[in-house]
């Protein structure tokens, strides 16, 4: 079976070049698009084609290409991105090649970005930052040389332009401008008023025709990642040395490794649930299978619903590797098994569904669950879960749920446990006090007594926290301010600067951009790279961007949306919280709990140490009552006499 993807047109230039001259090309892809997903394209989407295409068609008969076979809107497998066209042929050596177009409407109207890569240009009202169109285009040729077997070793060659036929050839154009030469040369951009230079770039590649049966290995083809890609991607990840693997999670990561490699051998199905808290060292073991699998060969993707913390891996990882890391929402209506494993990190933030208000259409089962997605797209599932870390009303993921469904798909379930703490100095002592002293659960660690490799402290003020803080980044350490979601987050202002929404008797600070923000002044960070960014120090981490990071120190406000009062016990108020998606549609309960959650993530993200300023003193007096200060400063005393007498 080939690849399951939408392909709302293929057929022959010919048929193409005539049905476009009828003006029935857009109503065949519009009907199409309909017997797909259930519902028709916005009308915008079908003037774009409608003009679009007729221009693809006017070049493609100047250039006399009627010998060949042609894809409109084929979607990237296990991706939402859908190409515009892709025609084959046969180059003027006779190899089996393809290239892919990129149209757009776009005219004159375009401006630089900061951002390399990046241009600008007018949407709706306003601008918007987005890939230049040789970029784009190269990204899809990239994807697919890399991701589809038909394009593997050179089998079909594989190249790809972009063709902006209402653009004007202008060389102090942004479109042409130097800094982006080095895509154009690989992945050439056509004016409107040029279009015998694209007629001559198809005819340089697919001149020898003899496209549909290139057409058809390309439909037929399956979903399997190049061993080169795998091996780019293992060796991205295995040098990098904070993936390094320590005692109990090098036993789990080779655990699962070998009963990986059974359920292949096999043809079992196979789920696998790792269960740990903050700091257990889930996502390393979790990126150091994706590195083995792949160097072994394995068809393997890496899915969270952080995008902070996906798109800092693919950062790290680069552009060639960044596909093989995916969200939880990106198996919508995937086929089954296309992969051999996928390792699901942070899977206590799946949702219920894969679709949201913009993507609801796109569904062609909206009653899927996203948990059922996941499980299907691979033979084998790997789950890395804290119980205890949902922080939204709608992630819903659970260990219980996942060993639930999994038996439905007959697929056997193999359970580990992390325990070992290589956060928070490595003081499991630390992380079961903050439970403990949050009413989350019961532990041993009613009091915190101290520990000499992982430093308490609260704080009077705002301003002595965030003086710890950068005391701690300029002594070289990482180190971050976050709070609870207690005051509002706005869009950046018309300067691109940030508007200071924290405040605290006079204190001010911005939280960190918004996930969409565009045009950011210079040394603000996008909101994925908060906590990996120098600039990320001058703002405030929500807790939606720094769920999933650590760093050295962290500095937590602690705000009014949680209070202990000493007859009530703690409890959550909804009207101190700006988080819309919390306060709508939960009871007073599950509120408190979240919230809870949510502090729970924010006060275990140090390594090293973890200052606390409580805006509400009765909350801080119950806090510091759970702290034997004369355990504390003994541990201390104790700790600088070691230093002294050390050799």
């Amino acid at each position: 079976m080939g690849v399951d993807v939408a392909e709302l047109y293929w057929g022959t230039t010919i048929a193409f070049v005539e049905q476009t001259k009828q003006n029935e090309i857009a109503g065949r892809l519009k009907q199409a698009f309909f017997d797909y997903y259930g519902w028709n394209p916005p009308e915008s989407e079908v003037r774009s084609w409608r003009n679009s295409l007729k221009a693809l068609s006017n070049a493609i008969e100047l250039g006399r290409l009627d010998d060949h076979g042609l894809l409109l809107e084929y979607q990237l497998p296990l991706t939402s991105k859908r190409l515009d066209a892709m025609i084959t042929g046969h180059d003027r050596e006779g190899r089996p090649a393809a290239v892919i177009v990129e149209l757009k409407q776009w005219s004159e109207d375009v401006a630089p970005s900061r951002v390399e890569g990046l241009v600008t240009v007018r949407y709706g009202s306003g601008r918007k930052e987005t890939l230049h169109p040789s970029a784009q285009v190269g990204q899809y040729r990239q994807y697919l040389a890399d991701a589809h077997e038909t394009f593997h070793e050179g089998n079909v060659l594989l190249r790809a332009c972009s063709y902006l036929h209402d653009f004007a050839h202008d060389d102090q154009s942004e479109l042409l401008a130097p800094r982006h030469a080095n895509v154009l040369g690989l992945y050439p951009l056509f004016a409107g008023d040029r279009v015998t230079e694209l007629v001559e770039f198809l005819e340089d590649h697919l001149g020898d025709g003899r496209g549909i049966g290139v057409l058809r290995s390309v439909r037929e083809g399956k979903y399997r990642p190049h061993k080169k890609l795998l091996d780019h991607t293992a060796q991205m990840i295995q040098g990098e040395p904070s993936y390094v693997l320590l005692d109990e999670q090098q036993v789990v990561f080779k655990s699962i490794l070998a009963r990986v490699a059974e359920a292949r051998d096999l043809g079992t199905k196979a789920i696998f649930v790792i269960r740990g808290g903050p700091g257990t060292g889930k996502s390393v073991i979790a990126l150091n299978l994706v590195a083995e699998l792949a160097a072994n060969g394995y068809a393997v993707h890496h899915a969270t619903g952080s995008a902070a913390f996906t798109n800092t891996v693919r950062k790290r990882v680069g552009t060639r590797a960044a596909g093989m890391f995916k969200f939880f929402n990106s198996y919508l209506n995937a086929e089954d098994d296309t992969l051999d494993v996928l390792v699901c990190d942070e899977a206590h933030r799946i949702r219920k569904h894969s679709w949201d208000r913009y993507r609801k259409k796109d569904a062609i089962d909206p009653d899927r669950p996203q948990l059922d997605e996941l499980l299907s797209v691979a033979r084998v599932g790997v789950f890395f879960i804290d119980d205890l870390q949902a922080v939204k009303r709608d992630e819903i993921g659970n260990s219980d749920d996942i060993e639930r469904l999994a038996a439905d798909h007959g697929a056997e379930v193999h359970e580990f446990q992390l325990d070992t703490q290589f956060r928070c100095g490595g003081s499991d002592a630390f992380v079961r006090w903050i439970e403990s002293t949050l009413g989350i659960r019961r532990t041993a660690n009613a009091l915190w007594t101290g520990d000499d490799n992982f430093e308490v402290d609260i704080v009077d003020s705002p301003e002595e926290l965030e003086a710890l803080i950068r005391h701690r980044a300029d002594e070289g350490h990482t180190a971050r301010l976050v709070a609870g979601y207690c005051w509002p987050w706005s869009s950046p202002r018309d300067d691109g600067t940030l508007a200071p929404d924290v405040h605290i008797d006079g204190w001010e600070r911005p939280w960190n951009a918004r996930p969409n923000a565009t045009g950011l002044a210079e040394g603000i960070p996008k909101s994925y790279f908060w906590a990996s960014e120098p600039g990320g120090i001058d703002q405030v981490g929500c807790i939606y961007t720094a769920q999933g990071f650590e760093v050295d120190y962290v500095g937590v406000i602690f705000g009014n949306d949680l209070v202990y009062r000493p007859r009530e016990g703690w409890v959550g108020r909804r009207e101190f919280s700006h988080d819309g998606g919390l306060k709508r549609g939960t009871s007073d309960e599950d509120f408190t709990r979240l919230v809870k959650n949510t502090y729970r993530v924010l006060l275990s993200r140090g390594l090293k140490g973890c200052y606390v300023h409580f805006t509400d003193e009765k909350t801080r007096d119950f806090v510091e009552s759970r702290i034997d200060h004369l355990a504390v400063e003994l541990a201390a005393e104790q700790a600088s006499d070691y230093t002294e007498v050390a050799p």
